[in-house]
C-alpha cells in the first residue's frame, strides 16, 4: 500500500529529474533518493547522457554507507539492467545492500522493459511500483512516445489573437518580419524549449514571411536541428536559417532546388508528410520536435493525429481580419497568465489512428 511519505518522496525524484531537462536525451529524466527511517539521506539526478544516472549519483552520495542496508531507494523510472556507457544500476543498488526499491514507473523500452525489476526481486530486494505512475510517465512523456510509437514526440505551438488569428493578411510588399502577438518574456520561454527538444520545424511559408533563424538565442542550450516542410521546394538560399549556424533539413516533393543548403529529403506524395518526417527523425533518434507554423502545417500534423501536445498561446488584442488559427481538441493540462497573453498546454489524449492525409 502507497504511503503518503512514498509520495512525497517520489515528488522529490520528480523534481531532481526536472533539473535535467533538455540535457539527458536520448536517456530518460530520471531523479533518486535514498531514505532511512523518513529521512533522505542521499540524492541526485542523471545530469547529461553519458553521465552518472541517478541511482548511481543518490547511492554515492549517502556518507554513512552503513545506513544502506536498511534505507529504501525512490526513483521515478526503473533502473537499467543493461550496460551502456555506464554499468547496470541494478548492479550497484544490489551490492550497496539496499533492499527496497520504490519505483514510479516501468521502463518500456525494449532494453530494460521489466528487466531491471525481475533483477532486483531476484536479488531478494523488495519493489514497489506504480507511485505517481501518471506523473512519473509524463515527465518522460518524450521517451516512452518514442520507445512505445516509435516516433518522436511531436508539440504542436502558435500564438493567436484574441479573436482567433495567427498572422494579418500580409501584402508582398510588406517585407519579411514576424507579427508579435506575444511578450518578451513568452519569447524567452519558447527559447527554453527549443533548448529542450531536438528539433523544430516550419513550413515554408513561414519560412517566406517570418525569415525566422529558428535557434536558440535568449536561453542557455543547444540549437535544435531545423526541419522546412516545403512541398515545392521552393525557399530562398539566403533565408536567415541557411546563414545561420546549425543543421537544415529540407523536406520537399520537389528537390530541383540547389540553393538549398543542408540535407533535402525526398518525399512520397502517396504519404502523409507527417509520418514522413516522424519516420526521419525516429530513425535518426530525434526523441522531440515542435512544430512551429504556419496555419496548412499545423493543420496537417492536427488532421493526421501526429501531435502529442499543443502550446497555445492566446493574445490580448484583435487583429479583426487574418489567417484563422488553427482548432485542436484534447485534455488542458495547464493555463499560464503573462501580461500581453495567455498559454494554454493541451494534450492529445483523444484515441485517434494516424491517417495518409498528403500535405
Amino acid at each position: 500500500m502507497v504511503q503518503d511519505n512514498d509520495i512525497r518522496f517520489m515528488r522529490r525524484c520528480l523534481d531532481l529529474a526536472a533539473k535535467g531537462e533538455g540535457m539527458t536525451c536520448p536517456n530518460p529524466q530520471v531523479g533518486a533518493v535514498v531514505v532511512h527511517d523518513d529521512v533522505i539521506i542521499g540524492e541526485g539526478y542523471h545530469i547529461k547522457a553519458g553521465g552518472p544516472h541517478a541511482e548511481v549519483s543518490a547511492v554515492n552520495s549517502v556518507t554513512d554507507r552503513d545506513l544502506l542496508k536498511n534505507a529504501v531507494l525512490y526513483v521515478n523510472l526503473e533502473p537499467c539492467s543493461h550496460y551502456g556507457k555506464t554499468p547496470p544500476c541494478v548492479d550497484l543498488i544490489t551490492s550497496s545492500g539496499i533492499k527496497k526499491v520504490i519505483i514510479g514507473t516501468i521502463d518500456t523500452s525494449d532494453k530494460v522493459a521489466g528487466s531491471g525489476i525481475a533483477f532486483l526481486k531476484d536479488a531478494g530486494c523488495e519493489v514497489v511500483t506504480g507511485v505517481l505512475e501518471q506523473e512519473c510517465r509524463w515527465i518522460n512523456r518524450r521517451f516512452f512516445t518514442f520507445n512505445e510509437k516509435k516516433r518522436p514526440y511531436i508539440i504542436l505551438k502558435w500564438a493567436q489573437s484574441r479573436d482567433g488569428y495567427i498572422d494579418i493578411n500580409r501584402q508582398s510588399d510588406k517585407g519579411k518580419g514576424p507579427v508579435w502577438i506575444t511578450g518578451s518574456a513568452e519569447r524567452v520561454l519558447v527559447h527554453k524549449w527549443r533548448a529542450t527538444e531536438q528539433a523544430i520545424l516550419a513550413g515554408a511559408g513561414t519560412i517566406r514571411k517570418d525569415d525566422p533563424r529558428l535557434n536558440v538565442r535568449e536561453w542557455a542550450g543547444n540549437d535544435p536541428l531545423r526541419l522546412v516542410l516545403s512541398s515545392s521546394g521552393q525557399i530562398d538560399g539566403n533565408s536567415a536559417i541557411f546563414r545561420t549556424n546549425g543543421t537544415n533539413i529540407v523536406f520537399t516533393h520537389k528537390d530541383e532546388n540547389e540553393h538549398i543548403k543542408g540535407l533535402k529529403v525526398k518525399l512520397d506524395k502517396n504519404t502523409s508528410s507527417a509520418r514522413q518526417v516522424a519516420g526521419f527523425l525516429f530513425n535518426k533518434g530525434i526523441q522531440s520536435v515542435i512544430v512551429e507554423g504556419g496555419r496548412e502545417v499545423l493543420d496537417h500534423f492536427i488532421s493526421t493525429g501526429y501531435w502529442d501536445e499543443a502550446r497555445i498561446f492566446y493574445g490580448r488584442d484583435d487583429f479583426k481580419e487574418g489567417i484563422a488559427a488553427p482548432e485542436v481538441h484534447g485534455r488542458v493540462r495547464s493555463r499560464i497568465s503573462f501580461s500581453r497573453s495567455v498559454l494554454e498546454l493541451i494534450s492529445n489524449e483523444m484515441i485517434q489512428q494516424p491517417q495518409g492525409v498528403d500535405i
